[in-house]
């Protein structure tokens, strides 16, 4: 089965070291844009924790040589790269993203 693409913004909508939330085939992505290297992750905006759709709004930074963002709720630590929380056995779903002619593309 071959990928399709969603564009959902443009890059420079994702300020480097933040992160934006997008409707994504029903459901809510996370979208970050790392401060160094501006590398595109996107992960569900859903804190299994907290009960809200509030990822988006976390802090990003790094835990030895783990990318991740910090829920804004109760501080739970997810990898970008994988969605595996690092305080809990909880891993919250990851999705394919790339740019693409300056857009941000999210697999569906």
């Amino acid at each position: 089965m071959t990928k399709q693409w969603q564009a959902v913004c443009k890059v420079e909508d994702v300020i480097p070291g933040t992160g934006v939330c997008a409707l994504v085939a029903g459901k809510q992505v996370a979208i970050f844009r790392t401060l160094k290297e501006k590398k595109l992750f996107a992960l569900d905006n859903f804190d299994p924790f907290g009960k809200a759709n509030v990822l988006s709004r976390g802090i990003q930074g790094s835990i030895g040589d783990d990318l991740v963002v910090a829920s804004p709720l109760y501080k739970q630590h997810f990898v970008l790269a994988t969605g595996k929380c690092l305080e809990d056995d909880v891993t919250i779903p990851v999705y394919a993203v790339r740019e693409e002619d300056g857009q941000v593309q999210v697999s569906v």
